[in-house]
């Protein structure tokens, strides 16, 4: 029973509330209807922390980032590396998921229906949706993409004013802990949360819904599967010359920290000690691209976010057009360079993400009974992606020799 609430094991306990989800959608189906309004008030609250984390995460990202020198030689490229990865790693993931179809094929006692309207973006739409009147307004109607170019822009100017900004800057650093202090305790309901969510989902649904979610599992961990040999190992080694035998090595030892921890930040010293000791990556590089890497370099996040909207599309039969699909990347992009590095973020972010496509997100109550599962896979192809862009980047500078492998 300690083992069971102590803090670093809510995922046990929302394992639990998960279980008692099923079984109370099965044993009382009418009070399970009756009482989604548990599941609803927390989904409320995850809502409502959509904005907060958002800018706290998007802000402290850009404005931490002040070793100018270094930026400057090797910032741009680094940067433009991680987002290519991350488009190739959503394009892998999309195309893997619109073959597998994880909410298709489901037989449903009573199949879902929504009835509101995603979003079919033009250029010129987009445009004028980004850049509100007033950011006041745009975020209290929790429009996130306005709220995320405001904080860019006022982010980078916050580090262009230099000394004069660092009261702001210690205030956002600030005010972003209290938010995910703010996160974490509302992320303590899941387990009440979780287990309205999948009692009503069992009694509305019945037993269907599991055979969705086992798809939707597969899915998303076949994706990082895929992603990691396709975007990372193959480009890694041809380019750098690594040995493929001694880069799957150092990325199992990376491994079994991030399938223990899911938390890129917890495994950042072991990747840092096994890119320099075992790959044999300098120093300097790799102390500036791997922390940058914690941050925005989130490969796992393309698999995540890719499979969650074909997921939860497919569970409701809702035809997503070709120019949504680039538009979910354009979006999946911004919000996982933004990801906080915190229990119950992904869950947070996923939500935010389908809330700006204008697809229901009533499905994160049930994927949140998991997510730990799932999390080990994005996390681990998270930090693989960072390796693989740390050597990729020295060799482009002049300053790897894969010879220093271990």
């Amino acid at each position: 029973m300690k083992t069971l609430f102590d803090k670093k094991n809510l995922f046990l306990r929302v394992a639990v509330g998960f279980a008692l989800g099923v079984i109370l959608g099965f044993a009382a189906p009418g009070f399970s209807i009756a009482t989604k309004v548990v599941g609803d008030i927390y989904l409320n609250l995850i809502k409502m922390m959509i904005i907060p984390v958002v800018v706290c995460a998007v802000f402290c990202g850009i404005a931490n980032i002040r070793d100018g020198a270094l930026l400057r030689k090797i910032g741009v490229r680094t940067v433009l590396l991680y987002v290519l990865m991350f488009v190739v790693s959503a394009a892998v993931s999309l195309a893997i998921a619109y073959t597998i179809r994880p909410g298709f094929g489901t037989v449903f006692e009573n199949a879902p229906v929504y009835e509101g309207s995603i979003t079919n973006p033009t250029i010129s739409s987009f445009l004028t949706t980004i850049v509100p009147t007033n950011i006041i307004q745009a975020a209290a109607n929790g429009s996130t993409l306005p709220v995320i170019l405001f904080t860019i822009v006022f982010a980078v100017a916050i580090v262009s004013v230099g000394e004069k900004g660092k009261a702001v800057l210690d205030f956002m650093n600030s005010l972003s802990e209290a938010m995910f202090k703010m996160l974490a305790y509302f992320m303590e309901l899941s387990p009440l949360g979780v287990m309205s969510l999948m009692a009503y989902s069992v009694a509305q649904y019945g037993a269907g819904i599991f055979g969705a979610l086992a798809k939707y599992i597969f899915c998303c961990w076949l994706c990082c599967v895929v992603v990691f040999f396709i975007v990372m190992v193959l480009p890694t080694c041809l380019y750098t010359k690594v040995p493929v035998g001694k880069y799957l090595k150092a990325c199992g030892k990376i491994a079994l920290v991030t399938l223990s921890t899911t938390s890129s930040a917890a495994t950042l010293p072991t990747t840092i000690n096994v890119s320099m000791e075992d790959l044999g990556a300098p120093e300097g590089v790799s102390k500036f691209t791997l922390p940058l890497g914690c941050t925005i370099n989130m490969c796992g996040g393309a698999c995540s976010f890719c499979c969650l909207a074909v997921f939860v599309s497919d569970f409701y039969g809702i035809g997503l057009s070709f120019g949504t699909i680039v538009f979910l990347v354009f979006i999946a992009t911004l919000i996982n360079m933004a990801a906080p590095g915190i229990p119950g973020g992904g869950v947070v972010l996923g939500a935010s993400f389908l809330s700006i496509l204008g697809l229901p997100i009533d499905l994160m109550g049930p994927i949140s009974g998991f997510y730990r599962l799932l999390d080990m896979a994005f996390t681990t192809i998270n930090v693989e992606g960072d390796v693989a862009a740390n050597l990729i980047i020295s060799k482009s500078i002049g300053e790897y020799d894969a010879a220093k492998a271990a």
